[in-house]
């Protein structure tokens, strides 16, 4: 018997070990469960950046990839043969930046502004896990939690085969500093309240940490010692400790890119305090990426071996020229969450000022994560889905691919960048992330050919995790109109 021990980046090697029989819930939701499954005449991205491989048979065996071999190669005797010819396969996408809630409602009041108690989210314990895994996400860290209890529930229960889901790397709730914007957060304020707190979470089953805007120095260093301690990797989407300061400390992981969190620029800024987010935007805009001090960083980030998760769609969305969310995503969105995120659309257009820096700050951004890469640094991918309600759980993962391409990668990069890299960081490339033999069969059919067209993302026809086949179709009809609500 297997014995995984509680709180450690373990627990996640251990899920597939522990994964019980699917349930009638989730057969609904299964295509194919043969032992042997033959994928013939598909083409292989296989996540690590090289030339896809045309025409592969591609043999699942038990939850495995038994072997990838030419297309002339016969399918071994008895296995269930699926004819993919025009389609093609990339391993399951890793998404490092999602989250089991949701911003399901801006309510403002008269003077434009949120009211108090400020800014809520909501769980999205049912919709959030069926749309990932329909949109080709296998495995996903929730990258901060607002429900943390609800978030471990969900993970036990996707593994004890009760729920449909992708793997999950549960990140604690958002280790905060005071006067925080959101009332769903705590507020730490001294060391030692960190220690505790990390510990605490390590000892319920959290895989991971995330630190947030708030948090000052001194606790954010003793947050990252402990979780380091506890044998855990800690990130954060941070403002009042600027990026070379938290490297000083020893984060692991930085979210978002720095141009819209990074304040080590801003005129004036005071230890310990995040300044306005136009003011981290503005003091980044005008700063040439190739400069000696963004130069620095870059060579200061990737010696420290410090990730950083590329969220593009979550800047997106806010910014009024680019489009709506396609009429597939706002079938998703409960009517209170499509009412919401398009009044907030509609105020921001009311500034064509505001779009066109929008857009600058993006394009600054995407040129800061080529600049990281091009310098041998850790790039991760995932959209947050939170912001104005205009991304949403799976079609975010998938539009974050998109937009790496827009960003200057090549398909095969942007594949590689939200698939063999994410499972990198996450300890697990041992078992994820490239399509090899031996490593857990976890797959994305698509049709057409993202190699070529990044787009052909969008076109997921089948989800094999552990081996098991999930129909999107099936698992998105069961959602509908459920986002912002369950």
């Amino acid at each position: 018997m297997m014995l995984c021990k509680t709180g450690l980046l373990l627990a996640l090697i251990c899920a597939s070990a522990l994964a019980q029989t699917p349930s009638a819930e989730v057969h609904k939701f299964i295509a194919y469960d043969d032992a042997v499954i033959a994928l013939t005449h598909v083409r292989v991205i296989d996540g690590t950046g090289a030339a896809a491989q045309e025409n592969r048979t591609v043999v699942l065996r038990n939850g495995k990839i038994a072997s990838v071999t030419d297309g002339a190669t016969p399918p071994p005797d008895g296995a269930r043969v699926i004819n993919l010819a025009g389609h093609s396969v990339i391993p399951g996408l890793v998404g490092m930046h999602d989250h089991l809630m949701y911003t399901a409602s801006i309510n403002l009041d008269e003077n434009d502004k949120i009211p108090p108690p400020g800014f809520l989210v909501t769980e999205l314990a049912f919709s959030a896990p069926r749309l990932y895994l329909a949109s080709g996400v296998t495995t996903m860290r929730t990258t901060g939690s607002v429900e943390p209890y609800t978030d471990l529930n969900i993970r036990r229960l996707i593994d004890a085969g009760k729920m449909p889901g992708p793997h999950i790397d549960v990140t604690s709730p958002y280790l905060e500093g005071k006067d925080s914007f959101f009332p769903q957060m705590t507020a730490l304020t001294t060391p030692e309240q960190a220690r505790k707190t990390v510990a605490f979470w390590a000892g319920q089953g959290v895989t991971s940490f995330k630190a947030y805007m708030d948090i000052s120095a001194a606790v954010l260093g003793a947050a990252i010692k402990q979780a380091h301690h506890e044998g855990m990797k800690i990130t954060g989407h941070l403002c009042s400790v600027d990026y070379p300061e938290a490297v000083k400390l020893g984060i692991d992981n930085l979210e978002h890119g720095p141009v819209y969190t990074d304040s080590e620029f801003v005129p004036g800024r005071k230890p310990d305090v995040c300044p306005q987010i136009p003011a981290i935007v503005a003091s980044w805009l005008d700063r040439p990426i190739d400069g000696k001090p963004v130069q620095n960083l870059i060579r200061d980030l990737v010696e420290h071996h410090v990730a950083v998760t590329s969220t593009l769609p979550v800047f997106e969305a806010s910014i009024t020229t680019r489009p709506v969310v396609s009429q597939r995503q706002t079938r998703m969105m409960s009517a209170e969450s499509l009412r919401s995120y398009l009044s907030a659309r509609n105020n921001a257009a009311t500034s064509p000022a505001r779009a066109e820096k929008g857009e600058a700050a993006l394009k600054k951004e995407m040129a800061f994560e080529r600049a990281f890469v091009h310098a041998g640094g850790l790039l991760l991918a995932g959209p947050d889905p939170t912001g104005n309600g205009g991304v949403l759980p799976g079609f975010g993962d998938q539009r974050e691919v998109e937009l790496l391409v827009e960003a200057g990668f090549t398909p095969l990069q942007a594949i590689h960048i939200a698939t063999e890299n994410g499972a990198r960081f996450e300890r697990r490339l041992d078992r994820i992330g490239t399509i090899e033999t031996g490593k857990n069969a976890d797959l994305v059919v698509l049709k057409g050919d993202p190699s070529q067209h990044i787009d052909d993302i969008e076109n997921v026809e089948l989800v094999f995790k552990d081996g098991v086949a999930y129909d999107p179709a099936k698992l998105i009809d069961s959602v509908r109109g459920m986002v912002g609500i369950r």
